[in-house]
């Protein structure tokens, strides 16, 4: 009876060890993925409304959606960074059409090498796409779109250097051959020339005798740095500015993209925004409503100031 309780015993413990074995193996990953991933869906809402206030108003609510999607490949002295942005939101007063207050889509990846895992330096090549998803208005001109998705785009392909510190959350690009693709892929807007393409020909009775173009390409400098820090507990300052100048065409006129957004943790999933977005572009001509005729002026300082409560998640 001993004997056979130490055999079943043993049988047991060589059973035990190999089902353990087997544990510990399944539980080894076969390789580590060189990619890393970073996603943030967002929504901001706010809302008025108004029962026999005295002071008069009008009931409105706005919504924004924003999405930022990154991912990052690793490997020895390589690294290439790829980020999708989309953002949209609108507007809706009492008693007037729903107006658009935020569109964009945009599209970056940066490809870079260093020499060795000490510097902080890379050879670098950088695309970006940017346009939006939905028509823009002079409001309240609604018949007539001032642009589109594709009108413009924008499309920056190019070779420099890049300084990048993860620990600061500090990135510096700067390159001297960048070339700036602007699309316009509507007819009516090319043949006003908007955006910066070559406008339509006319003959002396106004009959079109060439067609607007629908690209424009330069030749030029881009520098773009982005930082990012927490400023003080549960609040996070992002700042991205991008600067372009063409050689060929009035070089040192330069084009101004600058972000500047503030924000400020509620909790896990509640945040508060606050941001300002700036842009200069001598080819954007704005258009003004002169006695319902839409007359284009020149270029202008655009900003843009947002300020919202809402939800994120981060998976």
């Amino acid at each position: 009876m001993i004997k056979n309780a130490y055999l079943i015993l043993g049988i047991f413990f060589l059973a035990f060890q190999t089902n353990y074995a087997q544990i510990i193996r399944t539980e080894i990953p076969d390789s580590i993925s060189n990619w890393t991933k970073e996603n943030k869906i967002g929504l901001d809402i706010s809302q008025i409304a108004f029962v026999n206030w005295n002071a008069g108003g009008n009931n409105s609510v706005s919504g924004l959606i924003k999405t930022q999607f990154i991912r990052t490949y690793t490997n020895g002295n390589l690294n290439w960074k790829n980020e999708l942005i989309t953002r949209y939101g609108i507007n809706k007063q009492e008693s007037q059409v729903m107006k658009k207050t935020d569109d964009q889509l945009q599209l970056n990846s940066t490809f870079g090498f260093r020499t060795d895992t000490i510097s902080n330096w890379y050879y670098a090549g950088k695309f970006n796409f940017n346009t939006q998803f939905a028509n823009g208005y002079a409001y309240p001109n609604t018949d007539l779109a001032i642009s589109r998705a594709f009108a413009p785009a924008y499309i920056f392909l190019g070779v420099g250097s890049e300084y990048s510190r993860k620990d600061l959350d500090l990135n510096i690009y700067a390159s001297p051959l960048t070339m700036k693709t602007t699309l316009v892929f509507d007819q009516r807007l090319a043949n006003q020339g908007a955006f910066g393409v070559e406008k339509a020909v006319y003959d002396l009775n106004g009959d079109l005798l060439k067609e607007g173009k629908n690209t424009r390409t330069e030749v030029g400098i881009l520098i773009t740095n982005q930082w990012k820090k927490e400023v003080y507990k549960n609040i996070d300052l992002e700042h991205r500015i991008s600067l372009y100048t063409d050689y060929a065409n009035n070089f040192g006129n330069i084009d101004v993209d600058w972000e500047l957004q503030f924000a400020m943790v509620v909790n896990e999933y509640v945040k508060a925004n606050i941001g300002m977005r700036l842009i200069y572009d001598d080819d954007i001509k704005f258009k003004e409503e002169v006695a319902g005729v839409q007359v284009t002026k020149g270029p202008k300082t655009q900003i843009k100031q947002m300020l919202g409560v809402g939800i994120q998640y981060k998976f």
